[in-house]
């Protein structure tokens, strides 16, 4: 499946197939089995989040800057509460 064109409306929720089949990476993956996030960069600079093993239900849908600040504060271990 393409891509969706700049036209289309890109929203938090939406089904993540409709933004393509393409483009679609597993920036990280540990030891458990293949369960993972996959991450895709929009063309309007957003990036767009799905569960790998449900590559057809709802895509997140981040701007760079809260994407970056998750990144960092989970860098920083202010995150570490979700892993005990």
């Amino acid at each position: 499946m393409d891509r969706i064109t700049p036209r289309e409306r890109v929203y938090n929720g939406m089904p993540a197939h409709e933004l393509g089949s393409e483009g679609w990476h597993k920036p990280w993956s540990g030891g458990n089995g293949g369960n993972c996030l996959e991450a895709m960069k929009l063309a309007d600079g957003r990036i767009a989040v799905r569960q790998s093993t449900d590559p057809d239900g709802p895509a997140l849908i981040y701007t760079s800057d809260e994407m970056t600040a998750f990144i960092e504060g989970a860098k920083a271990g202010v995150a570490d509460f979700l892993l005990s």
